[in-house]
């Protein structure tokens, strides 16, 4: 894996190019209002980042980031996404996405819908529960009491086990919550959604969530 796409560019988006340029990856970023607008952002990053269309960063990336309001996650293009894996960073907040019936009564979750509208894609919950700023301050290298722990949630093994080893290079431990299904165990206003935690905290808060 050589290039991360990612598909929004806002506070977590911006974040994880950076932290992507300074792992070693070329990274190709978009967002709604067009490439030009991402000119200051991509002069920051450096040569190893570009700025193109959605449709550009989805066909760009090895691996692709979603990262942009739960109310657009549709207007994400779905067939240069087929194969690849896709992490979806999206959180549910009514009040700027409006009220989605099946997110109102629990039926699903985020990232599952991400998964029905890419249905041939993996995708694996992640990022979705830190401060944005802290993804470049809180990492520390593998092995470091009390590491930071990000919960990642999907449906195949190999792309977790990829999503991990980038969390890893990241500067953070992974905590696996099982499929997509099991995803809501981190989404807003449960108990390990925002705070710093450690691997082990981090577990405990999980098996402590209730919908």
């Amino acid at each position: 894996m050589k290039t991360i796409g990612l598909i929004g560019a806002g506070h977590i988006g911006s974040q994880l190019a950076r932290l992507a340029v300074k792992s070693g990856y070329n990274v190709v970023i978009s967002n709604s209002r067009g490439p030009e607008s991402l000119a200051a952002l991509v002069g920051e990053l450096g040569p190893k980042a570009r700025a193109a269309t959605p449709d550009e960063a989805a066909k760009a990336g090895d691996l692709v980031v979603v990262t942009v309001p739960l109310k657009n996650y549709r207007q994400v293009p779905v067939a240069p996404l087929a194969g690849k894996i896709v992490i979806d960073t999206n959180n549910y907040y009514p009040d700027r996405d409006g009220h989605i019936a099946e997110l109102d009564n629990e039926s699903t979750t985020t990232s599952e819908l991400l998964q029905a509208h890419l249905p041939t894609s993996k995708v694996v919950k992640g990022f979705n529960h830190i401060y944005a700023k802290a993804l470049t301050t809180d990492g520390q290298p593998a092995g470091s009491k009390n590491r930071r722990a990000l919960a990642i949630a999907g449906n195949d093994a190999a792309a977790k086990a990829t999503v991990t080893q980038l969390n890893d290079q990241f500067g953070f431990d992974t905590v696996d919550m099982g499929t997509l299904k099991e995803s809501w165990r981190i989404q807003r206003d449960t108990p390990g959604y925002g705070p710093r935690r450690s691997a082990d905290e981090l577990r405990a808060d999980l098996a402590a969530a209730k919908r």
